[in-house]
């Protein structure tokens, strides 16, 4: 992938701000309030970009490798485990089996690694407490929901007081600087709108159940303490993240959304999706919405320790344009195929572990949309370390000499595949108790 220099980027972001409006936003009409925080976002977007995304993805795989010294399973244990807390990838080790968890809640925003690694959520503004699940004044929402948490302009730190299950009647709008910390509470988000970060930046998503999204009409909703506007219909996306950066998805339970499970489109940068089990879904994730939007060639996305379960069949993820780093995720089901794109992604798959169907034509992992040979064969996709079974294949592609640049010495050798189970083995939201290890 050829870099594309700063400078470069900014004059091709402000040739664009007058068309950009027309994309899918689900907002009627760019007033002045979202045309500032169009522009703020891709402000910051430009300041999040790394020039040398390589250089993340080395940083990132050391601290793996540090984390696995001395471990090595290939076997997927399904067992509820009952024994000592096992912290199994460098981002839980840095929480999880603390017992003081809940009164230290804030060390989580320093454990987040890859591209969101600067991403601190609302690390430096007080606790908020969502005491009421009900979601029913989209105008005015009542202090104590997780709406009225969600559009404050100040970072907070956002967990629930006791189990819930929250409907949303449209889809929820998250301010700059927010953490949804659910640890502690069998929060699910269900059966209602989904999560919607759009032109925001500094935002944790943590420890939920969300499933069972469904597409909502839209309306007026208000999106701060001081804005309120009109939305057209939701996607039904669980997590949609839209001309956002340092964003962090961890530990969700995801299944039967309309739409995506999460979807990293209009670009957004400094991405870490984790932690994440995911069944019972058609189209996954999808990065990159359009292949006419060149504003995702500042995607930078990092793929790891996510589980992708049962019923799932496709787009784990799918991307367009950008740099994504799919490492150390357990595929253990997909029906026709697993990462797939279109637009010259440059793909790195490291240490995963691929589990083909048994359907003949289903064995490939990867799938390229859109494009002949002649176009795709000049896209760097590189699998590094992957374990393949039940005769799943990566098709590689791209130039020899860009594939080099990742092989560093301190990158995952092909052994790390044999880590995987152990990574991801605790995939998900958490039963967390207070006064004991996650």
């Amino acid at each position: 992938m050829e870099t594309i220099s700063k400078l470069s980027l900014f004059v091709f972001f402000f040739s664009f701000v007058l068309i950009v409006p027309a994309f899918q936003a689900h907002i009627r009409d760019f007033d002045d309030h979202w045309l500032q925080r169009q522009d703020e976002a891709r402000r910051f977007a430009m300041e999040v970009y790394h020039p040398n995304p390589e250089n993340v993805t080395a940083h990132f795989n050391e601290h793996v490798r540090i984390a696995l010294e001395g471990t090595n399973s290939t076997r997927r244990t399904l067992k509820k485990h009952t024994g000592r807390c096992l912290a199994t990838n460098p981002i839980d080790r840095c929480w999880r089996c603390r017992p003081n968890w809940a009164t230290d809640r804030k060390r989580l925003a320093s454990c987040v690694k890859g591209f969101g690694r600067n991403t601190v959520g609302g690390k430096f503004g007080r606790i908020y407490v969502v005491t009421n699940p009900s979601d029913n004044d989209l105008a005015n929402p009542r202090p104590g929901t997780l709406r009225h948490a969600a559009i404050q302009k100040e970072p907070l730190w956002i967990i629930f007081a006791r189990s819930m299950l929250i409907t949303l009647q449209q889809e929820l709008m998250v301010q700059s600087h927010k953490t949804i910390d659910g640890r502690g509470a069998n929060v699910h988000i269900a059966y209602g709108a989904g999560i919607t970060v759009q032109f925001a930046r500094n935002v944790i998503i943590h420890n939920l159940h969300i499933h069972d999204i469904v597409s909502r009409n839209g309306g007026l909703i208000r999106d701060s303490v001081d804005h309120i506007g009109f939305r057209t219909a939701s996607d039904g996306d669980a997590v949609s993240i839209y001309g956002s950066s340092n964003v962090w998805v961890d530990h969700l339970s995801m299944s039967n959304c309309k739409d995506g499970l999460v979807d990293i489109i209009e670009g957004s940068t400094g991405i870490t999706v984790s932690n994440n089990h995911m069944t019972h879904h058609n189209e996954v994730m999808l990065f990159g919405a359009h292949d006419d939007q060149p504003l995702d060639q500042i995607m930078q996305v990092t793929v790891a320790f996510n589980h992708y379960g049962q019923g799932l069949i496709q787009r784990m993820p799918r991307c367009r344009w950008g740099f994504i780093h799919v490492v150390n995720n357990d595929y253990t089901h997909w029906l026709m195929y697993a990462i797939g794109g279109s637009q010259h992604p440059t793909i790195v798959s490291q240490g995963n572990r691929f589990i083909a169907p048994p359907t003949q034509a289903a064995k490939e992992v990867t799938h390229r949309s859109d494009a002949p040979q002649s176009v795709w064969k000049d896209w760097t996709w590189v699998s590094q370390g992957d374990l393949m079974m039940n005769g799943a294949f990566f098709v590689q592609s791209g130039n020899p000499k860009n594939v080099k640049k990742y092989s560093r010495k301190d990158m995952i050798k092909v052994k790390s595949a044999n880590f995987v189970t152990r990574l991801t083995r605790f995939a998900g939201a958490l039963k967390c108790e207070v006064g004991k290890p996650c």
